[in-house]
């Protein structure tokens, strides 16, 4: 088996290491991250949604920009939410401060009943910069 070719941001290898899984891997020109969650430094839950969301993106933005992309090379966003129904509305007024420009990206919303004490977390598929799109007109 090849070697993966793993993304990790900046001071929370430890963190990964200990719940044995890569944050994001480099595949060809696409970056595979791993759902994201709005953890404290220790990896516990923030308990405030708004504040837990906004940790999600920043953790995703860490490993976005630690393998040099940013969410505007985002192609491919999956998210997953406790109780979509009570925390949809507060969930979707962070997003706008992270998504980036038009066109968007293409989303899959989950409801999920456990997130391991988390309410929010969101993955994604990117390009690699300096790495050829393909794309085909419609």
């Amino acid at each position: 088996m090849a070697t993966r070719n793993v993304v990790f941001p900046a001071g929370r290898q430890a963190l990964y290491e200990r719940n044995r899984y890569s944050p994001a891997i480099r595949s060809n020109d696409l970056l595979f991250v791993s759902g994201q969650v709005g953890s404290r430094e220790d990896g516990s839950p923030e308990p405030d949604l708004e504040v837990q969301v906004r940790r999600a993106f920043e953790n995703l933005n860490a490993i976005l920009t630690a393998a040099g992309c940013t969410f505007d090379d985002v192609i491919d966003v999956t998210v997953f939410m406790v109780d979509p129904e009570s925390k949809f509305e507060t969930i979707w007024k962070v997003v706008p401060e992270y998504w980036g420009n038009a066109p968007h990206p293409t989303l899959t919303a989950v409801g999920v009943t456990w997130l391991y004490g988390f309410d929010f977390e969101i993955k994604v598929i990117a390009k690699l910069p300096g790495t050829t799109a393909q794309t085909q007109a419609a």
